[in-house]
């Protein structure tokens, strides 16, 4: 497994290259709607879980195609689990930044923000996305799963200090799941821990791709729409997206910056096939996610390429919601 995956094509950072941290999952939390699986260590330990230098070493390769660099937006930090729990974490996004001179984003569950080295590596991003999906210790336990050695009051402060002492741009994102973190005291407990924060955006999510267990449901757009009202009358400058309904009347569109695969090539097929496992590990993703990333002719096309894959075993299909989607085994 690679830890660099894409470009995906990102609603909140464009095209977006990931670097992944981790092999395994490695996380504080076990989170009931997480699209990667269950976490296999549970742990608040920082440690070296992969090779720095193997890490970099693929930052290094992929950097020196200038033509596939200059076609990014953003570069994300991210983990199958907490990124930040890798000890090298700060090194890694200094090598980025200076490998790469493109806006390093970091999605983060915002646990390990209790440490002060933590919070001073994370000031080395551009942007900063940290989660909260509940400021009440029956909810976060309910929707988040977290190992003992989390403590949602010091997670909460460390947060509120990271937020002041933080240069860059800040991104809360909050996921609401229907009956576990959805009442109207977990909302006002949100609400007043968040405006004690510095932010730049709140971005509201709710369970939009197969989840880790099965009673994860979404909220619907008229209870999320709610929600984000008022988070919005606390702080009307304040913009709240509603990212599981961000959808675009271009969604579909055909994006002329995209990495192409000439898939009558054996050699081009073997490694689309490659870097596809790789997301899905990552993510579950639809036909028409994996044709805005590859640019292979329109989803219907993909969808035939994926089904001899799954037909293969290299991956599975499953139906959620009506959505059909396509993960790793």
């Amino acid at each position: 497994m690679n830890h660099i995956f894409g470009p995906v094509n990102s609603r909140r950072l464009g095209r977006s290259l990931g670097v992944d941290l981790f092999q395994d999952k490695i996380c504080t939390l076990n989170c009931i709607y997480c699209e990667v699986g269950p976490t296999v260590h549970l742990t608040c330990e920082r440690a070296e879980y992969a090779p720095t230098q193997d890490i970099k070493a693929e930052i290094d390769v992929y950097c020196q195609d200038q033509e596939r660099l200059a076609e990014l937006d953003f570069i994300t930090v991210t983990a199958s689990g907490e990124p930040t729990l890798h000890a090298h974490f700060g090194e890694i996004i200094t090598h980025l930044k200076k490998t790469s001179a493109k806006p390093i984003a970091v999605l983060t569950n915002g646990t390990t923000l209790t440490d002060p080295q933590v919070r001073q590596e994370l000031c080395l991003a551009d942007v900063a996305i940290p989660s909260l999906d509940s400021a009440l210790p029956i909810g976060f336990r309910r929707i988040d799963r977290p190992a003992p050695c989390v403590d949602l009051d010091l997670v909460i402060e460390g947060l509120i200090t990271f937020s002041h002492q933080y240069d860059g741009k800040i991104w809360l994102e909050i996921l609401f799941a229907e009956g576990i973190n959805d009442s109207a005291e977990e909302v006002a407990a949100l609400r007043q821990a968040v405006n004690r924060m510095r932010l730049d955006r709140i971005q509201l999510n709710t369970v939009a791709r197969p989840p880790l267990e099965s009673f994860a449901h979404p909220l619907n757009k008229q209870g999320m729409a709610a929600i984000a009202q008022q988070f919005q009358q606390d702080n009307p400058l304040r913009p709240v997206d509603l990212l599981a309904f961000k959808a675009s009347q271009d969604d579909e569109a055909e994006d002329p910056k995209k990495f192409f695969f000439n898939l009558d090539r054996a050699a081009d097929k073997q490694a689309f096939t490659v870097e596809l496992v790789d997301m899905l590990k990552r993510r579950p993703c639809t036909a028409a996610d994996i044709n805005r990333t590859f640019h292979l002719g329109g989803a219907e096309k993909v969808e035939l390429l994926l089904d001899t894959l799954v037909q293969n075993g290299r991956i599975q299909k499953r139906v959620y919601g009506d959505t059909v989607y396509y993960q790793y085994q």
